[in-house]
């Protein structure tokens, strides 16, 4: 694969949507392994998809497929650049307090879509 994300974002969608619904969400790790990706730079690679993919969504108004993959580490969630864009693309609040319900509600929406 190159280093441009659009490959990125179309292996992303795949994997996501092919994912078994009891692997997800899957972690940013998950996907690079799905990916087959090697070091350097993995996990940025995904990142760097998966905000090309929040933003595709935002200008079709689907669910941000995104919202499927977390972070490994407690409270497995998403990143928070992920939680950055959502505000920038005013699918979430600004309010912080507010972004973990934002993110469930996007992650069930992101599930229902992939049925």
């Amino acid at each position: 694969m190159s280093d441009s994300p659009l490959p990125f974002v179309v292996a992303v969608r795949e994997t996501l949507g092919l994912a078994p619904r009891e692997k997800l969400p899957m972690t940013y790790q998950d996907v690079a392994d799905a990916l087959g990706l090697q070091p350097p730079r993995t996990i940025q690679r995904v990142a760097q998809a998966l905000e090309a993919s929040m933003r595709e969504d935002a200008a079709q108004d689907r669910p941000f497929i995104a919202a499927l993959v977390v972070s490994r580490r407690a409270p497995h969630m998403p990143a928070r650049g992920f939680f950055e864009l959502a505000v920038e693309l005013e699918r979430f609040p600004a309010d912080t307090a507010l972004h973990a319900q934002a993110w469930r509600d996007e992650y069930q929406r992101a599930l229902a879509q992939r049925e």
